[in-house]
């Protein structure tokens, strides 16, 4: 299985350039001094996510006849928002089969897209996206396991180490692992010294288990959709994805959902930064488990889609 390489990654910063914003890293005053961080809050994407990044880069790579049909996924918001987003600008039909329990902000933001949305319970939304690309003739635009989703997403790699070259650790949540994967990629081919490293809930820990046993692992749906983070609610990591992480990434480790709750009331509060609960995740690794970095941490904020009603409990609660 062929990993995606640098000239990949970079190829879709050129091809991403001008159509996703640059985000910066905004440095924490609160944080320890022996630990300073920044965080790259990718919550300030037009769709409110990373996501926007490989969504643009797939959908630009595709044939024009090929792309002219339109393209179908499987998601739980924020992917299906950015790919609605991308073919809105290339002008082609978009469908997005979600789960039904996904929260209903995400649902509503995919539909201001222009998207057609098809609701499925959670095990069936893979198969009934391949059944429509099928019926349809659309091309099917994973939301993790793609080489293109996967080249895309690394670009907030090249933009971390551009920013701040003495960088030691980054850490990234985890769902499908196509953010880790793009970033390892871009961050190791100038970097191999920095520590990246993967954060998922307690609740969704597959990748945690399969890495500590070094074998790509899967957990019951049932098991990873108890967590607060619905972005992250998959069974496990693409086999592509846990193939570049196995060889790239450094560790990942696992937080609570009161300390997933918490980082969101920080980080509003501390950082002025509204973070869902997936996008929380590595501020609740960097207080939460020290141990697991050390020296100039940047944490990724991969999302700000947070459900309103969570948000304003997590702002009044006394954390």
């Amino acid at each position: 299985m062929t990993l995606v390489g640098i000239e990949a990654v970079r190829a879709a910063a050129a091809r991403v350039a001008g159509r996703v914003v640059r985000t910066p890293l905004l440095p924490c005053l609160w944080a320890d001094d022996a630990r300073p961080l920044w965080l790259k809050p990718e919550n300030l994407q037009p769709t409110g996510a990373f996501k926007m990044r490989g969504a643009l880069n797939a959908i630009g790579m595709l044939d024009p006849a090929t792309r002219s049909h339109g393209v179908v996924t499987h998601s739980s918001g924020n992917h299906g928002q950015a790919l609605a987003w991308a073919a809105r600008a290339y002008g082609v039909p978009v469908v997005v089969v979600m789960p039904d329990t996904a929260p209903a902000a995400k649902v509503e933001g995919v539909r201001a897209l222009g998207a057609e949305i098809v609701v499925v319970s959670p095990a069936e939304r893979d198969a009934r996206a391949a059944e429509l690309a099928t019926e349809r003739g659309m091309a099917v635009v994973p939301p993790f396991e793609h080489p293109d989703v996967i080249a895309g997403q690394g670009t907030v790699g090249l933009e971390v180490v551009e920013d701040l070259p003495d960088v030691e650790a980054i850490l990234v949540p985890v769902g499908g692992g196509g953010l880790i994967s793009g970033i390892a990629v871009a961050v190791k081919a100038s970097l191999p010294q920095v520590r990246v490293i993967g954060v998922e809930p307690e609740l969704a820990g597959d990748l945690a288990e399969g890495f500590a046993k070094g074998e790509h692992v899967s957990w019951d749906q049932a098991l990873t959709s108890r967590t607060i983070a619905d972005g992250v609610r998959l069974p496990s990591v693409g086999e592509l994805n846990w193939r570049h992480i196995e060889r790239l990434v450094d560790d990942v480790v696992t937080v609570s959902e009161q300390a997933i709750l918490d980082a969101m009331g920080r980080l509003a509060r501390s950082s002025r930064v509204v973070a869902e609960p997936s996008g929380a995740l590595t501020t609740a690794a960097y207080v939460t488990r020290p141990e697991a970095v050390d020296g100039r941490t940047v944490a990724i904020v991969s999302g700000g889609n947070a459900d309103p009603a969570l948000m304003a409990r997590v702002l009044t609660s006394s954390t």
